[in-house]
């Protein structure tokens, strides 16, 4: 082998080596550098999950600061599979409030739920329990604050054997001021704002016994699996619309048919759902009422004990039998299997002030 022949293959094999070791070089270079993106977006989603602690004011709240919220002693006065309610005293200001805390998990991010808190915030009306402040934490959680009703709820009340309970003239101004409330959610804000969980138990009374809805688009502010098992708890509860099955389909006219079983439960003093002793199953108010007008036995449902209230009251207004069924007739209507047959809220309440 001559001299030039050992020089081309020693360089051939000195360039083969260069090349492979550059190759190498760049390889781990890019490798280095994706592992290191990957640690700086890890970094970043880290940092996204800490949430900053803030305060958000509306009309009404005064002077309210963080600390006012989170020192203010409280009891429990009910629960939900996204959050709990506490009844809370504001120390300095020594007034009673009701917070609302809802669960990080069941919750979307504040980035993503801001256009809802302020729209909530905005939402004013004397049949409505309004959104006095919202503060979120680091850790994801959320407070909402409202105005603390005295009276306890709509469900209670018809349930507490009180007389107020049989006088037509609060039974009247309760069913009147809970449609006039749903009317503003419908159609007095710049596009209407579904409840989408409308119960008697959300339903306040204040100590005259005038009713103001809490938990109105409260699903605004839930991640979807936290709304649909509120829709599920309303079906439970039978007050879910035949044709919803998606908590994000709520419309209109599935409010309706929850104010009409409101207004059945207030007519006839019978839970949404109860049970049938002889057939030992669950009966639909709704459905029970439609029955009794095809047997017709209206008369057996309805509670008889407000004619004989007005009556014994002698009130200037007192109920009659002709305008106790108007009222039967308006909640079914209410209650119509087809969306497209219920009344809309300004119907409701002209009948409502024929009857009254």
């Amino acid at each position: 082998m001559g001299r030039d022949t050992r020089i081309k293959i020693v360089l051939g094999v000195v360039s083969g080596s260069l090349v492979l070791l550059l190759f190498l070089v760049v390889y781990f270079c890019r490798r280095r550098s994706k592992k290191e993106e990957s640690s700086e977006r890890g970094k970043c989603e880290l940092g996204e999950m800490v949430e900053k602690e803030d305060l958000i004011s509306f009309a009404g709240c005064g002077d309210l600061t963080v600390q006012d919220i989170l020192d203010a002693p409280g009891e429990v006065v009910g629960t939900s599979s996204y959050g709990t309610l506490y009844k809370a005293t504001l120390v300095r200001s020594r007034s009673l409030v009701l917070l609302r805390f809802l669960r990080p998990a069941c919750t979307g991010r504040m980035k993503e739920i801001l256009p809802a808190i302020q729209l909530l915030g905005f939402v004013r009306h004397p049949n409505l329990v309004s959104l006095d402040a919202f503060y979120s934490g680091t850790r994801g959680e959320k407070l909402l604050v409202h105005p603390f009703f005295s009276s306890g709820n709509l469900s209670q009340f018809l349930r507490d054997g009180k007389d107020e309970a049989l006088r037509w003239s609060v039974i009247y101004r309760i069913s009147l001021g809970i449609v006039r409330g749903l009317d503003y959610l419908h159609s007095g804000l710049p596009k209407p704002l579904i409840h989408g969980n409308l119960k008697s138990k959300n339903i306040l009374l204040d100590s005259n016994y005038e009713p103001h809805i809490s938990d109105f688009g409260l699903h605004l502010l839930l991640n979807a699996t936290a709304a649909q098992e509120m829709l599920e708890a309303s079906a439970e509860q039978g007050y879910k619309a035949p044709e919803l099955i998606k908590m994000k389909e709520a419309s209109t006219e599935c409010d309706i048919y929850s104010l009409g079983v409101i207004l059945l439960e207030i007519l006839t003093g019978k839970e949404p759902l109860f049970g049938d002793p002889l057939s030992l199953r669950t009966l639909h108010l709704p459905s029970s009422t439609r029955n009794a007008i095809l047997d017709h036995k209206v008369s057996e449902i309805l509670n008889t004990k407000l004619l004989n209230q007005s009556d014994n009251l002698k009130t200037q207004n007192p109920i009659t039998e002709e305008g106790l069924l108007m009222f039967f007739q308006l909640a079914i209507s209410c209650c119509s299997p087809s969306p497209s047959l219920r009344p809309d809220t300004k119907q409701i309440i002209r009948k409502l002030e024929q009857i009254g």
